[in-house]
């Protein structure tokens, strides 16, 4: 099922006499196409809840109009928008088996679309076996982990094979561990039941391990949509750029002079196509060459040895960040009595932001 947002806003009174009021979800405009796994993100408080309780009619917007296909589903109900909804908090029913809570939404149904017990449990089992708790049927929530009953609210919510699926953190709940099992297992049933889904998160890692396309939110407005590879490898703003990757980009006050970026008094790269200037300067985790020789010199506070690879920790006077992570293969060698270390900087790793309000993308090429 396509979901088209035409202009979608919603505004909240402000609480208080004097309180402004308050824009959750401010113009939003796009498609999500039929059949994808969209994840929203973003910090607390952007607006990803909003706009999922306006996409399943618990609330209403200010302005705008929600399509479900050819369909303006905007002034419909909830109970009669075809949506699924898995809550961050299960919300099941303790009194009831797991037959009995995936089976709740079946025996509310009425009129022609009334099911005989019969076909009501064949469903339920089904939508079991599709999360693979077919053999927790007689179980009760207080008997099974945060995992189990997290699949049960999925399960809950396919039973009646909705035209969209929306999940609000579905994983918070769970321990590290779980939470990668669990969302490895979202992606699959999303993927043998084609229903298109939402998939609310703060999580980047969730998010772009999942997700066909990502939507980035910042105080209720979207900043950039796209697969979740090319939004980490071209970011459009800096707020972009600093929430998603893990570890974070390394950020910096940096100039262009002549045709090269400064950091410091160092130029670490040659480039063309940005004009002098005041910019911050952004570089990704794995965009440090280590070399003896390099043209970035940084203050050396210690080396984590993670495996595959060298988390490379260190300092410099014109970093935004506390410290500055550098990732590099385990083959390299660092001296770690040395008191500085030197790289050099992979040129599709660093990116250049304007030094305004909207901290937006500056592109050079490699000279």
């Amino acid at each position: 099922m396509k979901i088209v947002f035409e202009h979608l806003t919603k505004t909240f009174p402000g609480k208080g006499k004097k309180a402004s009021p308050v824009t959750a979800v401010n113009d939003f405009n796009f498609e999500i196409p039929d059949g994808k796994l969209i994840g929203l993100l973003g910090p607390s408080g952007c607006g990803k809840s909003t706009a999922l309780n306006l996409l399943c009619g618990l609330i209403k917007p200010t302005s705008g109009k929600i399509y479900f296909g050819d369909d303006d589903v905007t002034e419909i109900p909830p109970e009669n928008r075809g949506v699924g909804f898995v809550f961050q908090n299960y919300a099941l029913y303790p009194h009831m088996t797991v037959k009995q809570n995936i089976m709740f939404p079946l025996q509310n149904l009425k009129g022609k679309d009334k099911l005989t017990k019969e076909v009501m449990e064949a469903k339920a089992l089904e939508a079991a076996k599709l999360v693979q708790i077919d053999n927790l049927m007689d179980r009760k929530p207080a008997e099974m982990s945060g995992g189990q009953q997290q699949r049960v609210a999925i399960a809950r919510a396919l039973v009646k094979m909705p035209r969209v699926l929306l999940m609000d953190e579905p994983l918070s709940n769970l321990d590290a561990r779980l939470r990668l099992q669990t969302r490895e297992e979202i992606r699959r049933i999303q993927n043998e039941t084609k229903i298109t889904t939402i998939f609310v998160t703060h999580d980047q890692d969730e998010a772009m391990s999942i997700s066909d396309l990502i939507v980035v939110m910042k105080l209720g407005v979207i900043q950039q949509m796209g697969k979740p590879q090319e939004v980490y490898d071209d970011p459009h703003n800096l707020f972009v750029a600093t929430f998603l990757g893990t570890p974070p980009i390394n950020v910096f006050d940096a100039k262009v002079k002549n045709g090269q970026i400064f950091i410091g008094d160092e130029a670490v790269l040659d480039i063309k196509g940005a004009p002098d200037g005041e910019y911050t300067a952004a570089i990704r985790p794995e965009g440090f060459i280590l070399n003896n020789n390099g043209r970035f010199t940084c203050k050396l506070d210690r080396v984590e040895v993670m495996g595959r690879d060298i988390s490379v920790v260190s300092r410099h006077s014109a970093s935004k960040n506390v410290t500055i992570r550098s990732i590099i293969s385990s083959n390299n060698e660092v001296d770690e009595n040395a008191d500085f270390v030197k790289f050099d900087i992979r040129p599709n790793k660093i990116f250049l932001f304007a030094k305004s309000e909207a901290e937006e993308r500056v592109y050079f090429e490699e000279a």
